[in-house]
């Protein structure tokens, strides 16, 4: 209850009404669940289960290609980028019940505009292996996201969108190959009916079949031009990489320890602080700031990252206004603090301990004048507990 007033005192002091408070207090709730944290688990983490089908699926592709590989694996794949195509009575059976597609009309397969260009690295993150997917331009990323996202709709994708992390994906492959094992075991009792009655024990156990991935686009990070970073073109687009490569793994990173990975300001300043110092070796605000449309707070720019945060519902005109005061002045602090005390740390992870006390966090304590004391009491009982 005092953190709560306190938080509402911040926002108040921000000119935000009751109404508004109330909103913010909502929006800004921190949902990271902390009770498993364990500071003595070894980084990286082991890789989920799903990681060494991926590196057999990254073999394949070095033989015959990422896309003849991957199409093997999506059932997607086997449809086009079409209106009302994921309705059809051919679709469902496919991506809700495994269905073979011979024969079947609507499965014309989904067209890239540089399918040879497609590459699949598995990735040695924080948060352990993770496969990741890159496309060869824009185009072909929109459609990796709408068939594999979207259901093969035609929906919109913000440009300022350049990752997506792809989690809980029915892997029909996974389960032939499960099917496949189970026979072997048993070969005398391997009956259609005997299959349905074990696929049923199987569907509860979803991790020998569900997988999490990334589809990662090589433009310019959150659509932010060089001229507007103040980098050649060749460079911008290197570091743009680096920086969504490692805040989707921030995402991914939360979700494993803390069971959380959502479309919310905090998320994404955390993610975003990982993603710019692994590019730079350093945090900045003014970057952050522009990602999000926030270079200049008195004429906030809707094509920023922002607008793709404003919640669900969203926010009001007058609380996305408080929201952007605040997340500006939580960016400026959180560089404040990583100039001034990160090297203070005695640890050898200081920047990855930051990034943890931030998951404990709100955006109201960040953006506050005490938010240097806050986050050291945190990082001191982090650095007691590891």
């Amino acid at each position: 209850m005092e953190r709560q007033k306190f938080r509402a005192a911040i926002l108040a002091a921000y000119g935000a009404t009751e109404s508004e408070i109330e909103e913010l207090l909502v929006y800004n709730q921190n949902v990271f669940e902390h009770d498993n944290w364990q500071p003595s688990l070894k980084f990286p983490l082991e890789p989920e289960l799903h990681i060494e089908t991926w590196e057999n699926y990254a073999v394949n592709a070095r033989e015959i290609g990422v896309f003849e590989t991957l199409k093997q694996v999506f059932v997607q794949f086997s449809f086009p980028i079409q209106e009302g195509i994921s309705q059809t009575e051919a679709y469902r059976a496919a991506t809700l019940k495994g269905v073979n597609l011979d024969g079947i009309s609507e499965a014309t397969d989904l067209v890239l505009e540089h399918p040879d260009k497609l590459d699949l690295k598995i990735y040695q993150s924080l948060a352990g292996a993770i496969p990741v997917i890159l496309p060869g331009n824009r185009e072909d990323f929109v459609s990796l996201v709408r068939s594999l996202t979207k259901r093969n709709e035609p929906q919109f994708i913000p440009d300022s969108m350049g990752a997506c992390m792809v989690a809980g994906y029915n892997n029909w492959d996974r389960i032939r190959r499960y099917r496949q094992q189970w026979e072997r075991e048993n070969p005398a009792n391997c009956s259609e009916t005997a299959w349905t009655t074990e696929f049923k024990r199987l569907i509860p156990d979803k991790n020998r079949y569900q997988d999490r991935f990334i589809i990662l686009s090589d433009g310019f990070y959150s659509n932010v031009s060089p001229s507007d970073i103040g980098l050649p073109e060749s460079e911008w687009r290197r570091l743009s990489l680096t920086i969504r490569l490692e805040h989707e793994c921030t995402h991914y990173l939360t979700r494993r320890l803390f069971n959380s990975m959502q479309n919310n300001l905090l998320d994404e300043l955390i993610a975003d602080y990982r993603g710019i110092v692994a590019a730079t070796g350093g945090y900045r605000a003014d970057w952050f700031l522009r990602f999000m449309g926030l270079e200049s707070l008195d004429n906030y720019r809707e094509s920023g990252r922002l607008q793709n945060y404003r919640g669900e519902p969203p926010l009001s005109d007058g609380a996305f206004r408080i929201l952007q005061a605040l997340v500006t002045d939580a960016a400026l602090n959180l560089e404040r603090f990583d100039a001034e005390y990160i090297n203070k740390l005695s640890v050898g992870n200081e920047r990855n301990l930051l990034a943890i006390a931030l998951t404990y966090s709100t955006l109201e304590e960040l953006a506050s004048q005490e938010n240097t004391s806050y986050l050291v009491t945190i990082l001191e009982q982090l650095e007691t507990e590891s």
